[in-house]
């Protein structure tokens, strides 16, 4: 069985160390956008089976990002999960409107982040760990 895709759009450089060093550790295949623009790209690209996302990214914010993978009918239906530092009030309810699946707030829990992961991939928690 081939790793999962995972896309992670984060502008900062050391929040996409913490993510790579999990994920790999965890067997998914990383890749990386720093700004909106380049997240629709990189996904038209990889393909991923999940993105993580960022709401605070150069050339336009996460919700940019959100509204070009559901205007996109190959990407329309990658599961997003937003991963935020911005605790501005109606944030989650907004990215849930916007098409995520789930809302995490930074810093995140490493075991909750990993268990929506499984799930939206839809791996179960065993296969996840005996890749």
């Amino acid at each position: 069985m081939s790793n999962r895709k995972i896309l992670i759009v984060e502008d900062d450089a050391d929040v996409r160390l913490g993510y790579h060093v999990l994920l790999k550790s965890n067997h998914y295949d990383t890749f990386f956008a720093a700004d909106a623009l380049a997240a629709v790209s990189e996904a038209r690209k990889v393909q991923p089976d999940l993105i993580l996302l960022d709401l605070g990214l150069p050339a336009g914010d996460g919700f940019v990002v959100m509204e070009r993978l559901r205007a996109n009918i190959q990407l329309s239906m990658i599961p997003v999960i937003v991963v935020s530092g911005r605790d501005l009030p109606g944030n989650k309810e907004r990215a849930l409107r916007f098409g995520a699946r789930a809302f995490l707030q930074k810093p995140w829990n490493d075991d909750e982040l990993l268990r929506l992961i499984r799930e939206f991939t839809g791996q179960p928690a065993a296969a996840a760990q005996a890749q």
